[in-house]
Formats: structure tokens, sequence, C-alpha cells
């Protein structure tokens, strides 16, 4: 599920930013940029996101900008860097060599350049910590806002599709009606209708509309759908649940769309299949 959250502060003259975007996977993947004086905190961070993010592509983004005066890089001991810079020259001229790399050469050797160690206070941690779970709280209001606008769509999703569903309840009974008089007509061309043997004829229908009966899958539909918007309400974390049931949903469109045998039927059953593709793929956001 996509999310976006970004937190930013002051503090001893520096600034602050906390940055965490997610983007859509089954599971959670969590990738860290952080500061190396923040190492020893990553085990704290990873917990604390695998806590509240469920799934999803996440990346998580401390900066620190610190002011001018509190910039620290790189100390060259120029003591050592002329020492080993002069004996340099020295074998250049008694090999009579030629290079003008000799610098260069030089500040490659050990201890000429050193770092100083970056370290943090406890005091500086809090802060960021703080920063952290106001960023982490922005991004989890981004994911509800989104969640809400995609409650919504599979709601109006849904409702579609029960009302396709009740195009075909109002169908139905005019669907027999036109197939018994359909047969009939087929009979009294084909072999007249004095020589049609009626109780045969009727076993033979009956048999018929009881295959492409649709009672049990518009039962089922009704039911799955009643079920989808129930669990579409819950507080808890339902994607797999709410794709299972769109399953279910699925399988009963297309039985009835194979019993269907009417062509306006079938352009009502083809309409439920458009609205159950568009929940499918906006299932694939929701946690």
């Amino acid at each position: 599920m996509t999310g976006y959250g970004l937190a930013t502060a002051d503090y001893a003259n520096a600034k602050y930013s906390v940055e965490i975007k997610s983007l859509n996977s089954k599971f959670l993947e969590l990738n860290l940029k952080y500061p190396k004086a923040f190492s020893d905190k990553e085990l704290i961070l990873r917990n604390v996101c695998s806590k509240d993010i469920e799934r999803g592509k996440v990346s998580l983004s401390i900066t620190i900008e610190r002011s001018s005066a509190e910039v620290t890089g790189a100390t060259i001991n120029t003591a050592l860097l002329a020492h080993y810079y002069n004996q340099l020259v020295a074998v250049n001229e008694e090999l009579n060599a030629n290079s003008n790399n000799l610098l260069q050469t030089a500040l490659t050797f050990p201890e000429v350049i050193s770092y100083k160690e970056e370290s943090i206070s406890e005091d500086e941690w809090n802060q960021l910590y703080q920063i952290f779970t106001e960023a982490l709280a922005n991004f989890n209001t981004f994911r509800e806002d989104e969640g809400a606008v995609l409650k919504a769509d599979l709601e109006l999703r849904i409702k579609n599709i029960l009302s396709y569903f009740k195009s075909v309840e109002e169908l139905e009974p005019k669907r027999i009606s036109a197939i018994r008089d359909k047969f009939t007509q087929f009979l009294d061309d084909a072999v007249g209708k004095v020589n049609i043997d009626q109780n045969r004829f009727e076993q033979e229908l009956i048999y018929y509309i009881d295959k492409i009966d649709i009672t049990e899958e518009k039962t089922r539909l009704k039911s799955h759908c009643d079920y989808f918007v129930q669990t579409l309400t819950s507080k808890e974390a339902n994607g797999k649940k709410l794709g299972f049931i769109s399953q279910e949903i699925g399988r009963e469109i297309n039985t009835m769309g194979a019993k269907a045998n009417d062509a306006q039927m079938q352009q009502f059953v083809v309409g439920m299949k458009e609205e159950l593709e568009k929940i499918k793929e906006q299932l694939l956001n929701v946690l």
C-alpha cells in the first residue's frame, strides 16, 4: 500500500529530517538509510516499523544537516604527509623516475588522513526518535486517507454488481417463459402440434429449466457481496480475506453467465465481471 510521511525539526544547530515512503508489495520490505552514528539504533527503528507497517516496499531515510560550525570532516596529518612526500621525492630522484603524482600517492599512505568517529548523545537520539514517530504517524495518516478512498470505491463496485444482480432477478421470470415459448414454437414447426407428447415435453422442459436455474447462484452471490461489505468495514487488515471473497463472487458470476441462455442477461453478467475486475485491481492496494 502506498504511503508517505515526513517530519523535520531543528535541534542543536542542525536540521533533522525523517522521510518514510512505501509502494505496494505482498510483504514488508524495509530499507533504511541513516547517518553512521545511528547504526546501533537500526534494530529499534526496524522493530517499530514492523509493528506499525504490515506490508509494503518501505524506504526510511534519516538526514541531518548541520551548520558550518558543527561540520567535522577528515583530518590530514601534515607532518606525516610531508615525511612521506619527502621520501617519495628522494626515491624519485635516485631512480631518475618521472612522476607528477607524488602528493596524491602520499595521501594514500596509512594514517595520513583520519576521520573523526561520529557519535550521538542520548538527548540527540531522543529528539530524533520523536521526529521518527511523528513521521510514522504522518505516514499512517496518509495511508488511512488512501484507505478511505479505496473503501468508498470498493463499496461502489459492490453496489454496481448488486444493481446488475437486481436486473438479472427482474429478467429471470421472463427468461423461463421465453424459453418455454421458444421450444413450443420449435416443436410446432418441426413435427406439428398434434404430434407432440405433452407429458414428455413437460418433463424435458422441467429438466432443462432445472439445469439452467440460477436460484442457488443468486443466493450465494448476494451472500458473498454482503460479506464483502461487512469485511470491508472491519478494523483488522483483511486484504487477503477480501481477495478470497472476490474469488467466490467471481465463481457465482461465471456460473450465472454459463447458465444464462439469454442475450440480455449475458450483458448484465458482463457488467458484473467488469466491476469485479476493478475490485481485484484495487485489492492489490489493500492491507
